[in-house]
């Protein structure tokens, strides 16, 4: 862990990039002034000028992680099984083409100035750890590019004065064990020394870049780690400190300026595996929550335990609900000091800050063959649609994604109540 020429999946040459710095972030040298960091007071989160920082915001979801839901894909769930369906539909050539012009065009500048003008200040970024390696991802294979994107993020961050969190979305091996985390139906990540190298190494790298960089509120090490089917789950749920721990080590190395934050098991719900709370000195703690009434009893269990702890608790993924709940479930959390980014910003069919309108042909042609029995090559065949059409309903999805094609809720946008 504590030796870069020991990696075997991670590209040399990008971590050598990325480990010499990043042009958006604050100059180095003794002439320097010392940037200054969100920290943590109690359960409180004190921003650099003194002044209590209540989180309010949204996530990235989708752009850097897709999801199947997001593009009204049902079976197909998760970014390698989009990516095989989009390369059977259309071909991968230009299924690598279409994934470069949707990260261009999903999340731009123009997106993170609409997010400051809804009262946000804090965006969540959810990333896959490929951007990260020279594994096959998103249109590109070989060196990726994770730090270009979180470069640009920065400083759009930077120009309209949000605080940003790194979410590994997307762990080696799978954290989860489901869709969400794009993996094999099992979280390997906590059974594999290898894959635990590999999480430790990216988030040491991430952090050597981002050190000095205090529009990065902190670094959230998993997303929703181990999922409840699994007959082993507590025997899971006994590794996971064990394995954030390894992050925080990681991280510390190079790092000592950014809050850790930490998720608890089984959708971010379940804090009884953690132990020793305090094992670092800049922790704070996540928890998700989708549906259930909207009352303080329903969060109570999170209440506890950051009161049992005294560390801040932020509710990282919240909505997909009436506009009412979100507006009764915000004051509830408002009340009892658990700030909030809603899930997600932007995705089909609304039920976020802003909607896309599917393309013409999208439904009959890319769904269709998406839900289509396609596990052999004649099922393919047979479902496959005429590719000069799909192809352009993926083409038009590009321009349909972009912020000023989209339809803004203003509904779900008041009832968060940021402004």
């Amino acid at each position: 862990m504590k030796h870069l020429v020991a990696l075997t999946s991670l590209s040399l040459a990008l971590l050598t990039a990325g480990l010499a710095g990043c042009s958006g972030s604050p100059a180095a040298g003794p002439a320097a002034e010392t940037p200054k960091f969100v920290t943590i007071q109690g359960a409180d989160l004190i921003k650099p000028d003194g002044e209590k920082l209540f989180i309010m915001g949204t996530n990235l979801g989708n752009w850097l992680n897709p999801e199947g839901y997001m593009f009204r894909f049902s079976k197909t769930n998760s970014g390698h099984f989009i990516n095989e369906m989009f390369s059977q539909l259309v071909g991968p050539d230009f299924t690598a083409e279409f994934w470069k012009q949707f990260k261009d065009n999903y999340v731009t500048r123009e997106d993170i100035r609409f997010i400051k003008s809804t009262g946000a200040n804090t965006i969540r970024l959810p990333f896959h750890y490929k951007l990260f390696t020279d594994e096959d991802y998103m249109g590109i294979t070989g060196q990726q590019d994770g730090f270009a994107r979180v470069d640009s993020l920065v400083e759009w961050c930077r120009e309209s004065e949000l605080f940003l969190i790194l979410d590994m979305h997307d762990a080696p091996g799978g954290q989860t064990g489901d869709n969400i985390d794009d993996s094999y139906g099992y979280p390997w990540l906590f059974d594999s020394e290898a894959s635990q190298q590999k999480f430790c190494d990216i988030w040491r790298a991430i952090a050597d870049r981002y050190k000095n960089e205090p529009v990065i509120l902190g670094y959230e090490l998993l997303n929703e780690p181990i999922a409840p089917y699994f007959e082993n789950v507590d025997e899971l749920n006994a590794k996971l400190e064990g394995v954030y721990k390894k992050g925080v080590a990681a991280i510390r190395e190079v790092d000592q300026n950014h809050i850790i934050l930490l998720g608890g098991a089984q959708w971010n719900g379940n804090f009884k595996p953690f132990t020793d709370s305090k094992f670092d000195d800049k922790i704070m703690y996540t928890c998700h929550r989708y549906g259930g009434p909207a009352t303080k009893e329903a969060i109570q269990g999170f209440i506890n335990f950051r009161d049992s702890v005294n560390l801040p608790m932020y509710m990282g993924e919240i909505g997909h609900n009436t506009d009412q709940w979100q507006a009764d479930f915000c004051k509830v959390m408002r009340d009892n000091n658990i700030g909030y980014t809603f899930w997600p910003y932007k995705k089909m069919d609304g039920s976020s800050f802003v909607g896309i309108t599917p393309p013409q042909g999208w439904d009959e042609l890319v769904v269709k063959f998406s839900e289509s029995p396609r596990a052999t090559y004649a099922e393919i065949r047979a479902a496959r649609p005429d590719q000069a059409a799909a192809r352009q309903a993926m083409t038009d999805l590009l321009e349909a994604c972009k912020l000023k094609n989209c339809v803004v809720q203003e509904g779900y946008i008041n009832s968060l109540g940021m402004k």
